[in-house]
């Protein structure tokens, strides 16, 4: 079914420093298997501020928000959903009839993986990162019940107030350090980074983990993930992470929930980019 844009349609988008195309085309392709009228197309903006103006404004209805605007955006916002206030990052804007409510589909998608996988609670963790995504995922192994972590980061402000934070033990650099989970939260191992060829944890860290966690998702196998995979490790990959927040996205924006198998056809049309 070919959709047609008319005055009826909604409109949803994206901000991000450099859009990509898996959000657009995995919304698109779900508004037009479904017969929504809706359409979703990715923006960049040097304007904060004006940009979640016209949201409110023209009546979009929602929003996806990716680095650098995930904090930066609150202030402009009306009110923080739970899966955004606790961590103070926002992921998702949703106007209803002028009055943007925000939430974190990224907590909402780690939480479910960390519950789904398996792993002990018990289980120590090594996270590198302390950025608006690593807010999001500690948050979900603490709520999670997982109490024994470190939190790995060169930035010494960010990196100890995470771990305080959250009780968790910081220290600014992963190099030395090992755990049996393993979760990198930065952008080494990004396809058409500074890092894209670069490994997130030591090969002595890989070896001895028992699970590999990596939240970058394009290209779904980082480096990080080849070598844990191939060393016969756990993996929870960005892909997955990509795919569930966007699934919360969708519904919240839609009201309604695709089933499993149209969820797992959009996101193979996402991919095949």
């Amino acid at each position: 079914m070919t959709l047609r844009i008319n005055r009826d349609t909604q409109l949803c988008m994206s901000l991000s420093a450099r859009p990509g195309n898996f959000g657009t085309r995995f919304q698109n392709f779900l508004y037009e298997q479904l017969g929504l009228n809706f359409v979703y197309k990715a923006f960049t903006t040097r304007d904060l501020r004006s940009a979640i103006g016209g949201i409110r404004a023209l009546g979009i209805r929602g929003c996806a928000v990716s680095m650098p605007f995930k904090e930066a955006c609150i202030e402009f916002l009306d009110e923080l959903d739970p899966s955004a206030k606790g961590i103070e990052s926002v992921n998702t804007i949703v106007n209803d009839a002028g009055f943007l409510l925000a939430y974190n589909t990224d907590y909402i998608a780690v939480a479910e993986l960390l519950r789904s996988s398996g792993i002990s609670p018990q289980t120590s963790f090594l996270l590198r990162g302390s950025g608006g995504m690593a807010k999001a995922v500690a948050c979900a192994l603490h709520d999670c019940g997982f109490r024994n972590g470190t939190i790995a980061a060169r930035n010494q402000l960010t990196g100890r107030a995470l771990a305080e934070k959250f009780k968790y033990r910081w220290m600014p650099d992963a190099t030395s350090l090992q755990a049996p989970l393993l979760v990198n939260v930065t952008p080494i191992g990004m396809s058409g980074g500074a890092e894209a060829d670069d490994l997130a944890f030591s090969e002595a860290a890989i070896r001895q983990c028992s699970t590999a966690f990596d939240v970058v998702a394009i290209p779904a196998e980082t480096p990080f993930v080849r070598r844990a995979r191939a060393a016969g490790k756990q993996i929870i990959s960005g892909a997955d992470v990509i795919v569930l927040q966007a699934v919360e996205q969708f519904v919240l924006y839609t009201g309604v929930r695709p089933d499993d198998e149209l969820i797992r056809r959009a996101a193979e049309f996402a991919r095949a980019i």
